[in-house]
């Protein structure tokens, strides 16, 4: 049994913890109001984006000339994966969850007998995949020094993915991050941007328009911004949902650090009695021998 010094320590430390995780949950409550209200705000102008250049794609004469960036390379055979994390910890299964989605996408790809490379944006993704998959990382990108998600961040992941794809790097690219739903629940997703999967969008209009200049011209420009504009919007989502399991792990730290105290406690005034009452015996045992 541990001595009343040990357990008086100890409930010290744990109260000490107790008070730091209310304070991050705080913090994080405080943030995700923010980042959740960015995300939705995000949401339709992506959205809008694809819908166009959908409609655009469909006004194109000559789809075989049509941009690289839409219509691909006409292979699969290299896939590059842009996996999304944070680059701070204390988040729950917030970064957990995205690496096992990549993860199961990184092994059928694979299977298939295609190349792989991953492209790692926030280090928490970074430190769990150079483990298994260190060979196949070939670019690791941090923000650490970023307060918040923005557009600047986001053009420079999509200006290096770009340049890649220029290049003749890969095929295929694929993005990872987590989509916020509430507190509770953030969704893995896996969203294919090169070339733009034209079955990805099922609230995509049928309406017709007329362009000027034409649709190719318009695409040339527009594809690049719409590569950087889904990079923004998942950075967008991983920030609120990296808040909201953030400050659902945090609230459970503080419950369960709550319930540790109480335990040391009864313990702490258990070990106390038993020393009280032993100190008692010995002293009516020695009163008694005189």
């Amino acid at each position: 049994m541990a001595s009343l010094d040990d357990l008086k320590k100890r409930i010290a430390s744990v109260k000490s913890t107790q008070k730091i995780t209310k304070a991050m949950k705080m913090v994080a409550a405080a943030k995700l109001r923010r980042a959740q209200e960015n995300a939705e705000k995000g949401r339709p102008y992506s959205e809008k984006m694809n819908n166009i250049i959908l409609n655009l794609s469909n006004g194109i004469s000559d789809k075989e000339n049509a941009p690289k960036l839409l219509s691909g390379t006409g292979n699969d055979k290299i896939h590059l994966c842009v996996v999304m994390t944070s680059d701070r910890g204390l988040c729950g299964g917030f970064n957990s969850n995205i690496i096992k989605k990549a993860k199961n996408y990184f092994a059928k790809i694979i299977n298939e007998g295609k190349e792989l490379k991953i492209i790692t944006v926030g280090s928490k993704g970074n430190d769990q995949l150079k483990r298994g998959y260190g060979d196949k990382i070939i670019e690791s990108i941090s923000f650490k020094e970023s307060k918040n998600a923005n557009y600047f961040d986001a053009d420079k992941v999509g200006k290096i993915v770009i340049e890649k794809f220029k290049a003749g790097e890969f095929d295929v690219c694929t993005i990872f991050y987590n989509q916020f739903k509430n507190v509770i629940t953030q969704i893995p997703q896996a969203q294919q941007i090169i070339p733009l999967n034209n079955d990805e969008d099922e609230n995509s209009s049928d309406e017709s328009y007329e362009f000027e200049p034409d649709e190719d011209e318009i695409l040339s420009n527009l594809l690049p911004k719409n590569i950087s504009t889904q990079i923004f919007k998942a950075m967008l989502e991983n920030s609120a949902s990296e808040q909201g399991s953030r400050m659902s792990a945090m609230d459970n730290a503080t419950r369960n650090a709550g319930e540790m105290v109480d335990k040391l406690t009864i313990e702490y005034n258990r070990s106390r009695q038993a020393a009280i009452t032993k100190e008692l015996i010995e002293i009516i045992s020695g009163a008694e021998s005189l």
